[in-house]
Parts: structure tokens; C-alpha cells; sequence
């Protein structure tokens, strides 16, 4: 049992969500501070300098603390856009990383790679122009 436990750690898939976990949370502080510390002032400043923490509705005896809610409904908001524009420029990013010009294709006879533009292949010889109208 011990050996099983072992080689499920050592798997490389617990390692990288390990990681990715502490790598999650350095990355909420700094997400938590750039909302705090410089967003959130910035929309009180923006709001007349109304402090939502204040707001308490006090109903039969229990204090709601309405403003908490609606401060953490705001910071959520502008975590989540946050992230969406990073994961959005890394997509973006990413997707001009993989689209190259494809210059190459494969003889539907031999199975060669040859240039796209290519109209015989140089390998079998063989006639590629009805293949590649029967394609369009």
C-alpha cells in the first residue's frame, strides 16, 4: 500500500496540480492586492467615497452586513475580468504561436510529404491535380 501511495505522488499529473495549486494562490495574492489596493480605491474615489463595509440592515436582532457582500461582489467582478483579459492575451498569444503557413501535405498514393503545391508527386510519380480538385 505504501508503494502504491509512493508511485501516485511520484506521477508526474499530482506534481504538475500540486504546483499549479501553489502557483494559484501566489497568484490570487497578487490579483487580491491589485484589487485592493489599487482598483477598489480608485471606484470608492469614483462613488463619492462611499464605504459599503458601513452598510448594516439590521433586522429581529441580527446585523447583515449587506456592505461586505457587495464589496465582495465587486472585487469578484473585477478578479474574474481580470483573469479573463490574462487568460485572453495568453490564448491570443498562443494561438499566433501555432498557426504556421502549412507548406507541405501528404501524396493521397504513397503517403509522402510533398509541397502543397505540388500537381505530381516526386516519389510515385502519381497525377495529384484531381486529387486536389476532388478536395476543394
Amino acid at each position: 500500500m505504501l508503494k502504491e501511495f509512493k508511485e501516485f505522488i511520484a506521477r508526474g499529473n499530482v506534481i504538475d496540480m500540486a504546483i499549479g495549486i501553489i502557483m494559484g494562490s501566489a497568484f490570487t495574492a497578487i490579483v487580491k492586492s491589485l484589487v485592493d489596493d489599487i482598483l477598489m480605491p480608485i471606484i470608492s474615489g469614483l462613488t463619492a467615497g462611499i464605504n459599503y463595509e458601513d452598510i448594516v440592515v439590521n433586522i429581529a436582532g441580527a446585523s447583515l452586513k449587506v456592505g461586505n457582500f457587495i464589496n465582495a461582489v465587486i472585487s469578484f467582478l473585477i478578479i474574474a475580468f481580470v483573469m479573463f483579459m490574462i487568460v485572453k492575451a495568453l490564448n491570443a498569444r498562443h494561438k499566433d504561436d501555432e498557426e504556421e503557413e502549412v507548406t507541405t501535405k501528404d501524396c493521397p498514393y504513397c503517403k509522402s510529404e510533398i509541397p502543397v503545391e505540388a500537381t505530381r508527386c516526386p516519389h510515385c510519380t502519381s497525377k495529384l491535380a484531381e486529387y486536389k480538385n476532388a478536395n476543394e
